[in-house]
């Protein structure tokens, strides 16, 4: 690019006038420290007339009280032992008292003897890196407080749609897991175990399309419709249905929402218990025998709820003896991703899973589950909901 004049005809700058007022402060010290020069840039920094520092100061005396420690016990052995020393930032004091910022790079110079002669410094002012520094670290500060306020509210809000304890019928044994994926995003995982009229117990599983405030907005929603439905008409598929109505009404438009839900109703009796199950599009329930098989409880035609307008629901009923243990579980746990291929887990390597656990409790299997999750590593990438309940071998 064109000045509009030759190079040879800028005005020549003289070494000393680079030297003295160079964009940066120099200075020259003996090797015990002594300063013996310094130029003007330095000078005006700190507020210092020339024969106040050369031939009066060491370096050391420009700095900071945790500065000297510093120089003292690192600064100068290292330059010592290596003859050159970068970037190592520091705290000047000026004249007034006032503190400056600055990176300081030193060269250790030796005579010809090997012995060590001069030490030139180079100082750079370091005020607007320094006032970025703090910018940049209130800024994190700033996003670590936000963090924790969403890791608080995500955990409370959580907290609120999974029941804190959970009563066993009697004679019954009971146990529930939950994993999150994420501990600052609410999942759409949920349970329930609720006693009903006539010595029945009411229970749910289910899964709330996607995550975040709106999710926990369903299945908060969710959670009471199947409680109160419950409370009418305990028939599986009539409190399913009931659950579809709602959904479909307070969700349309361009902002539908669905689940995958497994409602059932468990009536006790001397010897175990009968359980009446209702799938909406959710995986089908698993029962470990006492004698140490295992089966599937599938609904067959059981549709999404709140998906479609008058969706089916399918029931089944089951028998549940002394040793049998009922399994409850959200897909996240099939849909689990493993190694470097990142297969899914899948259904049958889950039946497979737990026909090997069989006959078990409910305590037994969740933390089986548990464990097992725990070797997925990375691979878990969506909530997990597990319910377990088991009629214990001695009642």
């Amino acid at each position: 690019m064109s000045t509009g004049e030759p190079y040879d005809a800028l005005p020549e700058d003289s070494a000393e006038d680079l030297y003295e007022n160079a964009p940066c402060g120099y200075l020259s010290t003996l090797p015990d420290g002594r300063i013996v020069r310094v130029n003007a840039t330095l000078l005006g920094w700190l507020g210092y007339e020339r024969d106040q520092v050369a031939g009066r100061l060491r370096f050391a005396d420009l700095l900071t009280v945790g500065g000297k420690l510093y120089h003292e016990t690192h600064f100068a052995p290292l330059l010592r032992m290596q003859g050159e020393l970068g970037g190592v930032a520091l705290d000047l004091v000026a004249a007034d008292g006032t503190r400056l910022p600055v990176l300081v790079t030193s060269t250790l110079k030796t005579g010809e003897d090997g012995g060590p002669r001069v030490i030139r410094t180079t100082i750079f002012d370091a005020r607007d890196r320094r006032a970025y520094e703090r910018e940049l670290l209130r800024a994190r500060q700033d996003a670590d407080r936000e963090r924790d306020r969403v890791l608080q509210l995500a955990t409370t809000l959580q907290r609120t749609l999974l029941p804190p304890v959970l009563t066993a019928p009697p004679g019954m044994a009971v146990d529930a897991y939950y994993h999150h994926a994420s501990p600052y995003q609410v999942g759409g995982d949920f349970y329930d175990l609720f006693p009903l009229a006539g010595g029945r117990w009411g229970f749910f599983l289910g899964d709330v399309c996607g995550k975040g405030a709106g999710a926990a907005a369903v299945t908060s929603l969710t959670r009471y419709t199947l409680r109160a439905a419950a409370v009418t008409d305990a028939e599986p598929e009539s409190v399913l249905a009931v659950l579809d109505t709602v959904l479909n009404h307070e969700y349309r438009g361009d902002d539908p929402r669905f689940c995958t839900v497994i409602f059932g109703v468990l009536v006790p009796d001397v010897d175990g218990c009968t359980v009446t199950l209702a799938s909406g599009g959710h995986p089908p329930a698993l029962l470990l025998r006492g004698n140490g098989s295992a089966e599937v409880l599938a609904t067959q035609g059981g549709q999404l709820v709140g998906a479609l307008p008058d969706a089916r629901f399918a029931s089944t009923t089951a028998r549940l003896r002394t040793g049998d243990t009922l399994l409850l579980y959200t897909d996240g746990l099939t849909e689990a991703r493993l190694g470097q291929s990142r297969e899914r887990y899948g259904e049958e390597a889950l039946y497979e899973f737990v026909r090997e656990l069989a006959p078990t409790t409910a305590s037994g299997v969740v933390a089986a589950i548990t464990k097992l999750l725990g070797g997925f590593g990375d691979g878990l990438d969506d909530d997990i909901a597990v319910l377990a309940m088991s009629v214990p071998s001695a009642r």
